[in-house]
């Protein structure tokens, strides 16, 4: 069973940053898709973005286009999440996930087989 590892997730203040970044020992993440998923108490899991196998394509929700960013680096095998402009209503637990995809990738919670154990992040003042 391939897992992920995420890292990353931290307590900061509305306006703050954080890098959470993926990971994993068994499995290369420059052959997978990989995306970004966040679960709200009392809230189903979203996701926030993801990037394809070849990093020629991104997407990200309507609630944090234009304050997050998505990058690969293949050399260290991470796939990491640049945060900026933080709000209270970005907390949640992150989860990262991959898929073995050709194209662009995908938001949707059914295309990904592969996940890990989640990253806290809590922005509160």
């Amino acid at each position: 069973q391939f897992q992920l590892v995420e890292s990353g997730g931290d307590l900061v203040q509305p306006g703050g940053s954080l890098r959470p970044s993926c990971t994993s020992s068994d499995f290369a993440l420059s052959q997978y898709a990989i995306a970004w998923f966040r679960q709200a108490p009392g809230k189903e899991r979203e996701g926030v973005s993801c990037i394809n196998l070849s990093s020629t394509f991104r997407n990200f929700s309507d609630s944090v286009k234009g304050r997050f960013t998505i990058n690969r680096d293949n050399a260290k095998n991470t796939v990491t999440l640049r945060m900026r402009g933080l709000k209270p209503e970005d907390t949640g637990v992150y989860y990262c996930a991959a898929a073995a995809s050709l194209g662009v990738c995908s938001l949707s919670n059914n295309q990904y087989k592969y996940w890990g154990q989640g990253t806290q992040v809590t922005v509160s003042s």
